[in-house]
């Protein structure tokens, strides 16, 4: 399987862990970048192959370099989660050696319907995970997602070590994760808007807020929105990876906007609550196992051509400020039902 930005390869780890519960009797084999490892940690019957993009696996001879080694693993089918010119490349080969071989459908014909600006088709696409799961029903494996013994299982919280305790402390609080950044500015909610979030949680003396970003602009940013309140901590810049999916595992819920973070809270069995701006939940990227009550959405009556952008890398001139239709009592309020 060949995957690539944290948020696509955090939604394929629920639709795994259900592959493995159903068919212990198969063993899968993960191709990603090697930063992506411990999204996969703790899978039974799951080994994580590293590709190298920049050495071994670089270009078109690296990428039938990476077709080579694979093959050595004894594949008996390739399943393309990513579908994009690498994957086709190296799924292609695959094929011609005489696997079988699938790959997702993104469904890009109906994403251009529901974000076009005229003669638009609102209605709810096919779930990412619903694809993927689609991808290893083609190779003869169908799979639940419904949670439960059948379906998916998540793992158990994680068990926090001594050195993200010193930084959140050990008092008995509802832990509240907050990532309020996203790749593009159309899906960040205003930051004067969640200050405000911030503090009315502040308020509560039980809840413990740990804000989650990355980059010397974002930590800054979150050290500003941190500052004036006790329970509030920037957890950005001061532990690891791994140890960042530990503490997210142990939230009792997380607000993000349409990111990664939604994904990898999702995939660890949090609740999450998101916050859309040009996309919406149903171009099918809504995270694992979550309600579209919790997605809160900009107003598309003052906004009537949202979603403007599948992945909101496509800008509206007049619409800059559409998630300020999203008050910051309602996510508030969200967030304590939630709790």
């Amino acid at each position: 399987m060949r995957l690539s930005a944290m948020g696509d390869v955090a939604m394929t780890v629920p639709v795994l862990r259900a592959f493995v519960k159903q068919y212990p009797e198969v063993k899968l084999t993960v191709i990603s970048r090697p930063f992506f490892k411990p999204f996969f940690d703790g899978i039974p019957n799951l080994d994580f192959f590293a590709f190298d993009e920049k050495e071994r696996h670089k270009g078109f001879l690296g990428l039938v370099r990476l077709f080579k080694d694979v093959s050595k693993l004894k594949v008996d089918a390739f399943a393309d989660l990513h579908n994009v010119l690498r994957s086709k490349i190296v799924g292609s080969l695959f094929a011609l050696s005489g696997k079988k071989r699938a790959t997702v459908d993104k469904g890009r014909e109906g994403k251009k319907e529901l974000t076009r600006a005229e003669n638009k088709i609102f209605k709810q696409l096919p779930t990412m995970f619903e694809r993927h799961a689609k991808v290893f029903e083609e190779l003869g494996f169908s799979i639940d997602l419904s949670s439960g013994s059948f379906g998916t299982q998540f793992p158990e919280k994680a068990v926090l070590s001594e050195d993200i305790l010193e930084i959140i402390g050990n008092e008995n609080q509802k832990l509240i994760g907050i990532a309020p950044f996203a790749q593009y500015d159309s899906k960040v909610y205003p930051l004067d808007l969640m200050k405000e979030v911030v503090a009315k949680l502040a308020e509560n003396s039980s809840y413990k807020i740990l804000l989650f970003g990355g980059g010397k602009k974002e930590i800054e940013t979150l050290d500003s929105i941190a500052q004036p309140f006790e329970n509030v901590i920037n957890m950005a810049g001061k532990i690891k990876f791994q140890q960042e999916l530990q503490l997210i595992s142990n939230l009792d819920v997380m607000l993000s906007m349409d990111s990664g973070n939604a994904h990898i809270a999702a995939m660890l069995g949090v609740k999450v609550i998101t916050l859309w701006g040009a996309t919406h939940p149903y171009a099918g990227f809504l995270p694992f196992n979550q309600s579209l009550e919790n997605a809160l959405t900009s107003d598309r009556n003052q906004y009537p051509q949202l979603p403007t952008s599948v992945y909101g890398n496509k800008t509206v001139e007049g619409y800059e400020d559409a998630m300020r239709t999203i008050s910051p009592d309602e996510i508030v309020q969200k967030i304590q039902l939630s709790i």
